[in-house]
């Protein structure tokens, strides 16, 4: 397309026309599908990539093509890392649909792996982005295998043109301390928070929210991917030695790998409900329902789950729920600095909080969260031209030969030497 030919809207904010590859690691998981609306938000091609973890064929995600790699299985890694190297030696089963194409997506190392043994070979000048979205426990622990799968990142990101995470921590505690990366080193960094999309959403809910002169029992909403059995536990206990003080809501996709028989302590703790997986248009009833949002996890406690950005707090704070967080989390952090929700010192402060709490001073926590501006939780078409601004950036900067694949990341010139025997 020549230049000033493109459509008007792809002039006005700057932008060429990309087309990119997503590689994924499960095509199933909502996420993926909002990434590709903000991809292809301004009539961008993508090409869909990865693999799954449902039992059916993932033909198309959000009515695009897929190229669907096979099924994988959660908490089983070496089951992952098999299907992972055959794809890796099957590359040419796949991966000429890379041709053409001007950027390479992978979303977590694994995929990062097969971005760049497929970029090689298919699309040589197609830049290298690295979207991180959890920092891996294997990646922060100090035994000889956690520091084989640092260096191991660590030489694909001699490769990456821009990384791409979901956490300012996940940059200040990981990537630039331990993997030495960020400008000093001569890459490109965004933080692109996973907030709901402003199209298409479910008006705000003017019904059900509870009153909080109904309350107690305080209505508390988990909704999500459930992993933390330490939130679990305590909640059970609570409900249990405090009957009538709080009910529970779960509902989304519980990691049953994580507890040790989730069904029968839901099934045993008076006040507990679990409905299953919800849709996205489900979302404006579920968190309408309850009076507080649970965004606290400890399930990588003191790292990943210090570091990350729930989900839930931007479905939540969209749809005007109060949410609750642990201080010294990057969640609370946000929470203050958005004037929002609950911050509490500990785990065993709840109760207190819940004991205390009026009704007046819960409608001061509801009208905060109601009028906290939307810009916190929606990404709109500015949010995609950000994103598209910056891959194509790192195209130019592959095409014009900028590209730090071209030399081996020097440790020692980028400032930091990350320091794997002190872990």
């Amino acid at each position: 397309m020549a230049p000033g030919d493109e459509p008007s809207y792809r002039r006005r904010i700057g932008l060429v026309e990309l087309r990119s590859a997503y590689l994924v690691h499960n095509l199933d998981d909502p996420a993926v599908a909002k990434r590709l609306r903000m991809l292809s938000a301004f009539g961008n091609e993508v090409v869909p990539i990865g693999f799954r973890r449902g039992a059916a064929p993932a033909d198309f995600v959000e009515d695009i093509a897929a190229i669907d790699l096979g099924q994988t299985f959660d908490a089983d890694f070496r089951q992952r890392i098999a299907v992972m190297l055959r794809q890796s030696i099957n590359l040419s089963g796949w991966a000429p649909h890379l041709r053409d194409c001007d950027v390479i997506i992978a979303r977590n190392l694994e995929m990062l792996l097969l971005g760049t043994l497929a970029g090689r070979r298919f699309a040589p000048r197609a830049s290298l982005v690295y979207e991180a979205l959890d920092i891996h426990r294997l990646l922060l622990s100090p035994n000889p295998i956690g520091k084989a799968m640092r260096r191991f990142e660590r030489v694909l990101l001699r490769g990456v043109d821009l990384l791409i995470v979901s956490s300012p921590a996940f940059l200040r505690e990981y990537f630039v301390p331990m993997q030495a990366l960020g400008l000093a080193a001569g890459v490109e960094t965004l933080v692109v928070e996973n907030k709901l999309l402003s199209w298409p959403m479910a008006p705000k809910p003017a019904f059900r929210a509870p009153a909080p002169e109904d309350a107690p029992p305080w209505q508390i909403g988990w909704f999500g991917m459930i992993r933390c059995r330490k939130s679990l536990d305590y909640l059970s206990d609570l409900a249990q030695r405090r009957p009538g003080l709080t009910q529970l809501t779960i509902r989304g996709r519980p990691s049953y790998t994580e507890f040790t028989a989730f069904d029968t302590q839901i099934a045993q703790t008076p006040g507990f409900s679990f409905g299953g997986p919800y849709q996205p248009f489900e979302l404006a009833g579920l968190y309408g329902g309850v009076h507080f949002n649970w965004a606290i996890d400890f399930f990588e406690e003191g790292a990943n789950s210090r570091w990350l950005l729930p989900n839930r707090i931007y479905e939540g704070g969209a749809y005007g729920a109060v949410p609750v967080a642990i201080d010294g989390t990057e969640t609370a952090a946000w929470l203050q600095r958005h004037g929002v929700g609950v911050v509490l010192p500990a785990l065993d402060a709840l109760e207190e909080f819940l004991l205390r709490l009026s009704p007046q001073s819960y409608l001061q926590l509801k009208e905060a969260s109601r009028t906290a501006p939307q810009s916190a939780f929606l990404a709109d078409d500015r949010d995609s031209a950000r994103l598209l601004g910056a891959l194509d950036r790192a195209h130019t900067r592959r095409v014009n030969g900028a590209s730090r694949s071209t030399a081996e990341l020097d440790f020692q010139r980028a400032g930091t030497v990350p320091d794997d025997t002190a872990m």
